[in-house]
């Protein structure tokens, strides 16, 4: 099986994680500046194959587009550009963020290992990758 790859766009950072080749654990993988993704996923979808993506879909607490919207949204074209054959679908990203603080606090590591703005996206795309698979299982 192919593994599935989320994303937790930003502007300054792009956070990924991926699921194992069975599609049963999200893990994350790796926080990239959103100009090197593309060159990144390139290199990565050379040895790995990739079955979907799964973009994190930005909203504002009342379900409407929040301002990150339209980047997420050129992030998905791009996608769709340069990876035609590989499915993409969105999930509600509210508290993602959120969560993954909660997370890196919980996890017991030291206060300048908790600042890591990396971490936080990283985990963040891995909380997106976990609610698709909740979404979609069989």
């Amino acid at each position: 099986m192919a593994r599935i790859i989320a994303f937790d766009y930003g502007t300054k950072r792009v956070g990924i994680a991926v699921t194992d080749p069975l599609q049963l654990i999200a893990t994350g993988l790796d926080t990239i500046h959103p100009k090197d993704i593309i060159d990144y996923l390139k290199k990565y979808l050379l040895s790995e194959q990739a079955a979907a993506f799964v973009l994190g879909d930005p909203k504002q607490m009342d379900g409407s587009p929040s301002e990150s919207a339209q980047h997420v949204k050129g992030f998905s074209t791009l996608l769709k550009k340069n990876f035609p054959d590989i499915p993409q679908y969105w999930v509600d990203e509210r508290f993602t963020s959120k969560l993954a603080h909660q997370t890196i606090l919980q996890s017991g590591l030291k206060k300048q290992d908790r600042k890591n703005k990396d971490r936080v996206d990283t985990i963040a795309a891995t909380i997106i990758l976990q609610y698709f698979m909740q979404e979609h299982r069989l």
